[in-house]
Order: structure tokens, then sequence, then C-alpha cells
């Protein structure tokens, strides 16, 4: 049995013992419309869609928006089925319900190969196993922002729930007024008949609710009037103006703010601490002791009047600060070393064919034997912070045995499960606002700054307090996208054709520590293995006869966690820059060499070639600049990016970025536009400058002088240009960034000669003139 296969079987296997789940009669992801809570004479349709008196439809919002434009999407998916302008949506928060939970989310966490789950090419495995984790995670019910899943996971579901509130309200004007329904139209929410008789949704909405229709049919896509078309965003206005409410901009009667300060060290615990002396602070109330919640480092809350004597008296308390459990012979955690361990790792598993093989196919020895030559070399990816916008904070109540939760996340029902827990009540006691993200790139998967908040908040006495992290605290206490090591090799015939391909990567695994983290009741005696480590590797889309695509799963003590695009981010520089370094053995362009392994992708080749075509690829550029080129395949959906670039004053300069995306049924090409140009910024920041240094368990960097970004006058042209397609959405917000670092590295290396293997991309001194 191929492993890829026992890990299916696995979650076959898994399923199989949620036989409650699996034999439950199937149910509508469309909802009893009881479960949407109305008030004010609104009348429920459906567990997604009410209709206010005046005609408006509300939406409920079951995803949170943290600049990825889902308030936008998702409406526009309503209003199109509905016939209405898209300012007639209105959006609620959507509750805790089951309903809301994100199954294509946990159904793309499965590790199947892309090419197993083309539509036609299913087996029955695949079917199997992706059915069950639908059926588990309808039950577990989580709701998640993730994966560049959110319109994904929407798009049969709200079409049909607005399908079908469309067909109940036009079968009420059709009893009402005794008119057949054929005859009917909506225009711009208005019922009417050429007769004269008409009403607007309001008028309509209750008789409609009591009706049941038996049959739904979806607009077909060449009557679309809003999908695939250019609509602005609808959170824009706020968010310009100032009115928009972030996490951080709660502000409640009597509420107190605390400020987090901990161990310096991941893991450490404290001693003594004068908090006497921050009590006799002006404006400091009480200094909250906080042990490990939901894999928080221990630390401390002091709490003040405002922010600021808060901070004050955080940053003039002694603490005297205890080093974490560590292995006497190998020291505290050191990242330089955990780097050398993770590169060792990965040669030696290349060597021995070690690591839990993901993907395989055809005969490596003998494709050695035959080849003329066999190529190998091993590269490297640090540590990475997420560094959003907004720093973490969590506005908390707990009074009379509820708890109330003001908080930007991503995953609002395991902010409720983690409140529920640290505060003692049953989940129902939490009541969770979910307000707008300023970033979250995963980091707001991970809720251990509620279950702070919560814990300080039991401390007040029935006062909401916000928890806010300094900066420095975010950056020296986040869960860090994973260092990794690859070691790839290849070989090749006398004329430069692939025959065989044989990665081994080595790093920490995300899920299994999120998973003990988060979801602590699912968490199981043995880590299976996870499919965010080796993604970007044993998924690559070229046609190469032999391939062995492994990982080697560590456990370095380190606090890791998603970071926007997950493997893909390192993965896919490994994986493009070895193919750009083939194409140069080969003795063949770039691009050029990637087609000749499309051959039967013809999605794929079709991406590339429009990259490539916007680019001008081939053509001369002035000199001091050169071209580099990337594909990859991510979160269902196909970039290829052509980076320009020059060196000025001994630095890297992109002067533009081209973009081609497959990405399936375009909704909105203004966002998808905007979520390319983001995963540019996002994906140079960290190709260019993104580092995390461990030094004696604690970490170096401590805010954006020395974690950088892209800054406004470095960014570069950025185009988008989309391949028009029929199937299904796949993801936007992440598959933008996987890209950007190999197409750079490839550019570095036509100017300078130097083929950079390890992030940040960094010249030697040589070739810095």
């Amino acid at each position: 049995m191929r492993r890829r296969t026992f890990v299916l079987s696995a979650a076959a296997g898994a399923g199989a013992l949620l036989v409650g789940w699996g034999l439950l009669p199937p149910r509508s992801r469309q909802g009893d419309r009881h479960s949407l809570p109305v008030r004010d004479g609104q009348v429920g349709l459906n567990g997604w869609i009410k209709i206010a008196p005046d005609g408006h439809v509300i939406l409920a919002m079951h995803r949170s928006e943290m600049g990825q434009g889902v308030h936008t999407a998702l409406p526009m998916l309503v209003a199109e089925e509905l016939d209405i302008p898209l300012a007639k949506v209105r959006l609620e928060q959507a509750g805790p319900q089951s309903l809301y939970g994100n199954v294509a989310m946990f159904v793309a966490s499965l590790p199947i190969h892309p090419a197993d789950d083309e539509p036609g090419r299913r087996g029955g495995l695949v079917v199997s196993a992706q059915w069950l984790m639908s059926k588990f995670v309808r039950e577990l019910g989580v709701s998640a922002t993730g994966g560049s899943t959110t319109v994904a996971d929407a798009w049969d579901v709200l079409r049909l729930a607005a399908a079908t509130a469309r067909a109940q309200l036009l079968g009420a004007a059709s009893l009402l007024w005794r008119l057949p329904v054929d005859e009917l139209r909506i225009v711009d929410g208005i019922v009417s008949h050429a007769s004269g008789s008409s009403g607007h949704f309001g008028e309509l909405a209750k008789p409609a609710a009591a009706l049941s229709v038996s049959e739904v049919r979806l607009k077909p896509p060449q009557t679309w009037k809003l999908i695939g078309r250019k609509a602005p965003r609808t959170d824009l206005p706020a968010k310009v103006d100032g009115s928009a409410v972030f996490g951080i901009d709660v502000r409640l009667p009597e509420m107190r703010y605390a400020v987090m300060q901990m161990n310096p060290m991941l893991g450490g615990g404290y001693g003594r601490a004068d908090i006497d002396a921050a009590l006799r602070m002006p404006g400091v109330e009480r200094v909250v002791r906080l042990g490990t919640l939901a894999g928080s480092t221990p630390g401390l809350a002091v709490v003040g009047r405002t922010y600021w004597h808060a901070q004050q008296a955080a940053r003039a308390m002694a603490v005297d600060w205890r080093p974490p459990p560590h292995d006497p012979v190998r020291g505290l955690l050191d990242s330089a070393r955990i780097e050398r361990e993770l590169e060792t790792r990965a040669r030696e598993g290349l060597r021995d064919a070690a690591g839990f093989t993901f993907h395989a196919r055809g005969d490596l020895a003998s494709a050695a034997a035959t080849a003329a030559r066999q190529v190998e070399r091993v590269y490297r990816a640090p540590y990475l912070a997420h560094a959003t916008m907004e720093p973490l904070n969590c506005t908390a109540q707990v009074a009379n045995g509820q708890v109330q939760l003001w908080v930007s996340t991503q995953v609002p029902t395991m902010a409720r499960s983690v409140a529920a827990r640290v505060a003692g009540v049953p989940d129902d006691k939490v009541t969770v606002h979910v307000r707008l993200l300023g970033g979250g790139f995963g980091r707001r998967l991970d809720v251990d700054f509620v279950a702070q908040a919560v814990r300080v908040a039991m401390e007040m006495g029935g006062r909401p307090v916000q928890l806010i992290w300094p900066r420095e605290e975010d950056i020296t206490h986040d869960f860090y996208r994973p260092a990794a090591a690859a070691a790839l090799r290849a070989g090749l015939d006398a004329r430069g054709r692939l025959l065989s391909f044989h990665f081994v990567s080595a790093g920490d695994a995300i899920t299994p520590r999120w998973v003990e983290r988060g979801l602590p009741a699912l968490t199981g005696p043995v880590d299976l293995p996870d499919k965010t480590t080796s993604e970007g590797l044993f998924d690559l889309p070229y046609d190469v006869p032999h391939q062995r695509m492994a990982h080697i799963a560590t456990h370095s003590g380190v606090p890791v966690g998603y970071w926007r695009s997950v493997g893909h981010s390192h993965n896919a520089f490994f994986s493009e820059s070895f193919i750009d370094e083939l194409a140069h053995e080969a003795r063949q362009d770039p691009v050029a060499f990637r087609l000749a392994l499309l051959d039967d992708k013809p999605r794929h080749q079709a991406v590339l070639k429009l990259a490539a075509d916007k680019a001008d690829w081939g053509s001369p550029l002035p000199p001091g600049r050169a071209r580099g080129v990337a594909l990859h395949e991510s979160f269902g959906s196909i970039v290829a990016q052509v980076l320009e670039v020059s060196i000025e004053q001994g630095r890297p300069r992109v002067h533009r970025a081209v973009c081609a995306m497959d990405c399936g049924t375009v909704v909105n090409p203004n966002i998808v536009a905007q979520q390319m140009e983001g995963s540019v910024v996002f994906g140079l920041s960290a190709a260019l400058y993104g580092r995390i240094d461990i030094e004696r368990g604690a970490v170096r960097q401590r805010n954006f002088p020395d974690y950088r970004l892209l800054t406004l006058a470095e960014t570069p042209l950025i185009e988008t240009h989309l391949v028009r397609s029929t199937r299904d959405p796949g993801g936007v917000g992440e598959p933008g960034v996987p890209p950007v670092a190999p197409a750079l590295a490839g550019a570095l290396f036509v100017l300078t000669g130097q083929r950079l293997r390890s992030l940040p991309l960094r010249l030697a001194p040589a070739a810095q003139a």
C-alpha cells in the first residue's frame, strides 16, 4: 500500500468510526430559518437569508473580513440569484451553528494529489475520504476563515439558499395575485407582473416563509449580471472614513485596558515579579499572572485605566523570568542550530529514502541508472512571523456566568470554546462578536490571546477589559512559519529532458501543534502526516516519469502556525528555483523548459503562456535588468509570475510584476487583482527581508525596524491577467504568494550569476556593485 493511500485510508477509517454522523439523514446546508434570529419585523427564509420589512435582504455573514473582500464577494452570490443590486444586501454576523462550518477548508487538508482530484478522475478512495471528511466537519461545525476557501465553500450553498428564497418569494406572489409564476419577474427587489401587480420582498416575505418549494434552479452563467463583473468593495467607505470597527476599536462603558508582557524566552515561566511597584504607578489597577493558555508563553497582564497607563507599568515592571525546560546538551532553542539540523535531516533523507512519502511514481533506481547526469541541491527557509498591522487584541467581559468576546478572529467557534474552558462555563454561555480583522495571514487561527483576555476579565469583577499585545510581544511570541530545508535531486537524459525527481524536505508539522492548542479534544496519541509540510512539493504539475516526494517531520519546540499560503510559501521557492536550475543545466529557456513538462496540463500551460506574453518574455530589456519566472498551483488556483528586476545600491529592486491566474470562475475581478497585488507585496517582504532568529531561547527581532516590510516606494508595478474559466472558484487570497520568491531568485541569477538557495535572498557582496 502506498503511504499516501494509507493516509486517505486513515481518513476514511476515522470517518468510519464516526458512524453516528455518517448515518444521520442528509441535512440541507441551507439550514432551518429559525436558526437565524429575527427582530423588528424581519422574516427568515432559511439559515442564511432573512428579509427586512423595507425589502432589504439580510445575509448571515459566517466568515471574517480581513482584507480579502468576503463582505463583497459573498453578497454578490446572493444578489445575483435574487436579482437585486448589491446595495440591497445587508450583513449580519452569523451565530455559532454548525451550519456555518467551513467544509472546504478541512476537505482541502486531505493529501490528495491535484491530478487525482480532477473531474472524471476521482477514484473511489478519494471520493470516500472527501465525503467522510465533509460529513465530519459539518457536524463539528468549525467556523473558520482560512485556506483561501471562503468563496469555494460558499459557492453552491449561498447561491442555492438565494435561489430557494427567490422561488419562495415568487411563489408567494403567485398565490397572492393568482397569477402564473412563470409570468412574474424580479427587478431590483420588486416582484411584478405585466398586469400591474407588484410588491417588494418585504411585503412578500411572510407568506414566502410559509412556502416549501420542491424545485430550485440556479441561474445559468450566461444570465449573470454581477458574477464576473467588477464591483466596488462594500467595506471600503467605512475603512476610508474611519467608521469601520476593528477589534482594537471596541469601546465599552467602564472598560479597562490590559497590556501583555511575556517571558522573552519561548515557553519560559516567571519567578519573582515586582508587582507592587507596578501597582503604585498612576492609573494601574491590577496585575494578573497568566500561565500557559492555548499555547501561550506564561506572562503578566498589567491592567490600567488607559492603554498608556498599563503600557508604562508593564515596561517598568521588573520580573525574574525563568528559562524553559531544555535539553542539557543542545541547550536553549537556537534557530541557527535547528536550521543546520534540518539541512542534515533532509540530506540524509534523500540518501536513505527516509521520510513520509506523499507522492511516488515510477522507479527512481532505474532512472538513476539511465540518467546522463544528476543534479542535487539543498534549499533553506527560515522562521517567519505574521506581523499583522492590527496588533493582537481581544475584549472580554465575564459576568453573571456569561462571557462576551469582541474579537478579530478567524475562528469564532474555537474562540468561544477556549473562552468557555478558561471561564469554566458551557459553550452556550459565551457570545462572540466578530469584528473586522486588521490582517490575519493565519495568526488569528490561534486563540491564545482570547484565552488570556478571558482569564484577565475573570479578575475584573464583571468589568470589560481589552487585552492588547504590544508589537514587541507579537513579534517575539508568534506561532511562526516553520523553518524548513529540502534536498532535491533530479536526473536528466543526454538531451536535457527530465527523467526523475526525488525531493525530501524536513521541518515541523503545523497541524498537530495547532490541534493541540485550539482543539485539544481532537488531539490523538500519534501525529498523522501533515499535508502542509509537503504541499508545493508532492503536488507539482510537471510530467516527470519517476518521482518520490517525502517529508521528515520534526518537533523543534519552536511554536509554529499557519502562515499565508502555508507550506506552499517556501516549498514553491524550493521546487521552482530548482526547476530554474534544471532549465539552466539543460541549456533551455526557463519558460520553454516548463512548457515541455506540461504537455498534459493545458490549464497550467495557458497560465504560463499568458504571463510570458503579457511580460514580453524574451524581448530585450534595458541594460541592468532581467526577468525571472515561476509557476505554481495552490488552493485550487494556478498562478504564473514574471518579475522584472535590477540591482540598485547593492540591493534587488523589482520594477514590474506580471501575474497570470486561473482561479476558476471569477466572482469579482477587482478583488482578485487586489489579492494578487497584496500577495506580491507580502511575498516580496518575505523574500527580501523576512527572517526570525532565535538565540538562547528568545527571538531577536522585536519590531518593524528589524522585521522589515516592503515600503510603498519599493513596491513594483503589479499587473494581473485572468484566464477565463467555467470551473468552480478556487482560492485567490494566498496563491499569489508562492511564486514571488522563485521568480525573484531566477531574475537575480540572470543578473548576477548567483544562485540563491536560502531565504531571504541576500546577494554576496561581490555581486552587489
